[in-house]
């Protein structure tokens, strides 16, 4: 292991991490309040990474340093962002800001906080900035901003892309993570553009659009966006939650004039089937609550964004809907979103995948003498990516049923056990029952706060690089 190295890629990540809090500290002093808490978190971040950066190291660069980095990067970027809300004073605890701070930055959107409505807005907007800066990964961005390693940069961007199958877009991984944010900032600021154009307050516009693009799901309102009580942000919100779930890499082929090979995407089509069935199943369900379809449709197709996209987001207290669509949402969260994007969960390429395994065992049981084969977007999938996708599978769920048996310890209810893991591991943000759209994570012990934190990382990161981190074999050298 070239511990110097990762170290180094660590140290860089982390000046790139104080250079950004120097957004949130020019929002607090416009808004003349303290602006303390970041210059002490910005002076610590840049102290560190300064440190780090000046490490002198040769360039061996492989997969197990890029996974390593990936899982070590994360949770010293968790570490740094939580100092902003520690130094504030209006957290109990330091245990309570690193939860927050890795919600934000996995674009998980869980919160410890009751109340939101009362705090700086300073610390509400890195709050929500974090979810920008995670949404596309830290380290695509410390990429896309500092030189690349030698050219060993896929490593670290395969260990930090969501999704079974990670390639570049074009032959330099640097200038790959350039097109990706360009892309991502680019559906941002049209986001701000429509929401400003619709009425929303610059600030509001500002932090729900940093929520959305990274999927996260911080508000600054208690009532998240049902607060507003606008049909025309909700349905707009709603759009570009669902623009941010696509592949990103489908984007690039339509800016390249490649439309119909974007749209014959088997994951997209998957994903948009699902969307549509999940929200003509629950308008239907809910539509005795509201009285009128269109309404029902509307907070339907809300809902149904936020949770698929992992935003988590709420307009309304789905928690007191039905059972059929409280269980099909959950269901969403599971499933997730598409690879390559900005959301969470198992991812829906994973979700085809094994589908369309389970229809090729069948097969061969019906035709022992057949050859049968799995194919995505027209192409074959070999055997040792369709192994992968079968172990992340059982890792995912072994490791939500371990973080489960934890939480448990709190004696709350299996509802609240259950879809608080569910939801963390799925980096979507609310639950049901304690951890519903109107609760929040704050009586959950120290214990199951970090449990959560982890789960929270391990679901960002797809598993692999936390497993490596907590390798014993990763920290010997070779």
């Amino acid at each position: 292991m070239n511990f110097k190295l990762v170290f180094r890629l660590a140290g860089k990540t982390l000046l790139v991490e104080a250079a950004c809090m120097a957004i949130p500290l020019v929002v607090a002093l416009l808004y003349r309040e303290d602006p303390a808490p970041f210059l002490l978190a910005i002076g610590i971040t840049a102290a560190v990474g300064l440190l780090l950066s000046l490490l002198k190291s040769d360039t061996a660069f492989h997969a197990k340093e890029g996974f390593f980095s990936a899982g070590l990067i994360w949770v010293l970027a968790g570490i740094s962002g939580a100092l902003p809300f520690y130094f504030c004073g209006d957290f109990a605890s330091f245990v309570d800001c690193f939860f927050e701070s890795i919600s934000g930055f996995t674009t998980t959107g869980s919160s410890i906080l009751p109340a939101v409505e009362g705090l700086p807005k300073g610390i509400l907007f890195w709050r929500s900035f974090t979810h920008w800066l995670g949404g596309m990964g830290i380290l695509v961005l410390t990429i896309a901003l500092l030189p690349s390693l030698g050219g060993r940069t896929l490593h670290v961007m395969k260990a930090e892309s969501p999704g079974p199958i990670v390639s570049k877009l074009v032959p330099r991984a640097s200038q790959s993570s350039k097109i990706l944010y360009a892309i991502y900032f680019g559906l941002t600021v049209l986001m701000i553009v429509c929401l400003l154009l619709a009425g929303m307050p610059l600030y509001d516009t500002l932090v729900n659009s940093f929520a959305v693009a990274g999927t996260g799901g911080f508000s600054v309102l208690n009532t998240s966006i049902g607060g507003y009580q606008d049909p025309v942000f909700e349905v707009i919100l709603g759009i570009f939650m669902l623009v941010f779930s696509v592949n990103f890499s489908l984007y690039f082929l339509v800016l390249c004039g490649k439309v119909r090979q974007a749209l014959r995407s088997d994951e997209f089509r998957f994903f948009c089937l699902v969307v549509t069935v999940s929200v003509l199943l629950i308008a239907a369900n809910i539509n005795v609550m509201y009285g009128s379809f269109l309404t029902s449709l509307r907070h339907a197709l809300f809902q149904v964004s936020s949770i698929i996209s992992t935003t988590g987001f709420s307009s309304v207290d789905f928690d007191q809907w039905p059972e059929f669509s409280r269980m099909l949402l959950v269901l969403l969260m599971i499933c997730g979103a598409c690879a390559g994007s900005t959301g969470g969960g198992v991812k829906c390429s994973r979700a085809l995948l094994l589908l369309k395994c389970v229809r090729r065992e069948v097969r061969q049981i019906l035709h022992p003498r057949s050859v049968n084969v799995v194919r995505l977007d027209g192409r074959v999938v070999d055997e040792k990516t369709l192994h992968t996708v079968m172990v992340f599978l059982g890792g995912y769920m072994l490791l939500a049923l371990l973080a489960m048996l934890i939480v448990a310890l709190d004696d709350f209810s299996f509802g609240s056990t259950f879809t608080a893991v569910i939801t963390c591991i799925g980096n979507v943000g609310p639950g049901l029952e304690k951890v519903g759209p109107m609760g929040n994570f704050s009586e959950f012990s120290h214990l199951s706060k970090l449990v959560l934190s982890l789960c929270m990382i391990s679901g960002r990161l797809e598993i692999f690089p936390i497993l490596v981190l907590f390798s014993k074999g990763a920290w010997q050298k070779t």
